[in-house]
């Protein structure tokens, strides 16, 4: 989508700010921590979403040492806490459809500061089911401008990737679906072009256009939104173009 790869960059220099304050390893080591004690165990050959995690913290310069350790802390008494995975959906300004993932141990928390944030720039909590139609669960490995597209596509389709997809900007991104997902990620490793980054997300289906007062808001909302130690993800439907977001950056 028209101004996707700049949006992304932005959130990623956040990420980089909030790695260095400790947030997003937080929230790096629940999930592990989740995977372990609800995806299968603690090995990551017969658990994908440990897998899918542990990659995550890789990504992020986790050290293998905090990975192993939370996955031993995991795998036994976790100081008797329970989290529970929660999804809530919800509107921001300009009629954007939006996901947010959490991990809690306290539901009315939660709810409350999501809520709070969404009420907060404009945007309104809806009930389950509202917008989560708009969203596909996919597979998404990313790759810098200058990747040999025919070489690529060619090599991703072979490993069983849904399709590949070439930005304005020239960078290029493979979809697949999330049972193929570490396959295809593996098979491109092995053939040199390993991505530059990898998950399994919500992807939508259809794109809000927005002009820029409501493109500010809803960065401001999402930038609120992944604040929150609860929340793990952060999705919409909002299409910014480059000039809008060139003046909001």
């Amino acid at each position: 989508m028209a101004g996707h790869s700049k949006w992304a960059n932005i959130r990623a220099r956040k990420g980089a700010q909030d790695a260095k304050r400790g947030k997003l390893f937080t929230k790096l080591i629940r999930e592990i921590t989740v995977a372990v004690k609800q995806g299968g165990g603690p090995d990551p050959a017969y658990n994908p979403s440990l897998r899918s995690a542990m990659d995550k913290a890789f990504s992020n310069n986790m050290k293998r040492d905090t990975i192993d350790n939370t996955i031993k802390k995991a795998s036994g008494a976790f100081d008797g806490v329970h989290y529970d995975e929660v999804r809530y959906e919800g509107y921001a300004p300009g009629g954007v459809a939006v996901l947010v993932d959490c991990l809690t141990d306290n539901r009315n928390r939660t709810v409350g500061e999501v809520r709070h944030a969404f009420t907060k720039a404009g945007g309104n909590l809806g009930t389950d089911g509202s917008v989560a139609y708009l969203f596909q669960k996919v597979g998404i490995l990313s790759f810098a401008a200058g990747q040999n597209e025919e070489r690529l596509m060619e090599a991703a389709i072979e490993a069983g990737a849904d399709d590949v997809v070439m930005h304005s900007d020239g960078s290029l991104e493979v979809l697949t679906s999330p049972e193929n997902f570490l396959p295809v990620k593996q098979s491109l490793i092995d053939a040199g072009m390993a991505p530059s980054t990898a998950e399994i997300t919500m992807r939508a289906e259809t794109h809000v256009e927005l002009d820029a007062q409501d493109a500010e808001k809803m960065i401001r909302l999402q930038e609120h939104l992944e604040d929150l130690d609860d929340v793990q993800n952060v999705y919409s439907n909002a299409e910014i173009s480059e000039e809008i977001l060139d003046g909001i950056s």
